[in-house]
């Protein structure tokens, strides 16, 4: 399962090749009925000869994640956001800090059967 743009797609044995943009969330592998949970920040996804490739901007398996350290990583971006000085980039910047964070952490909770936390309403 691949967090394309467009929303999740599911790759199957023998899908027709295609290459897709990826936006902030989960990658799941699924592979003698274990799933593999990774963090991806964005990035694109090639499918050619029954094989997914991940050109990833950053990516971290479920299992590496420490649920704290991306806790306080969403912590001071939104602390970031919420300054009223911001320019446009430094803006942008945490903002895109906020959707790693919570990718992060949703990916770890799901890891541990907790699902996902709750939405951030800003």
């Amino acid at each position: 399962m691949l967090p394309a743009l467009e929303g999740e797609m599911g790759v199957l044995p023998g899908h027709q090749p295609f290459l897709v943009q990826l936006k902030p969330g989960e990658v799941r592998v699924t592979e003698k009925g274990q799933v593999r949970r990774f963090a991806v920040s964005g990035g694109f996804a090639e499918v050619k000869d029954n094989k997914v490739s991940l050109f990833a901007e950053t990516a971290e398996m479920a299992e590496q994640i420490d649920a704290e350290r991306a806790q306080q990583a969403l912590e001071r971006a939104k602390a970031e956001v919420s300054r009223k000085d911001l320019d446009p980039i430094t803006l942008a910047a945490a903002e895109a800090a906020i959707r790693r964070a919570q990718v992060r952490l949703i990916v770890s909770q799901r890891r541990h059967g907790r699902g996902a936390p709750p939405r951030d309403e800003r």
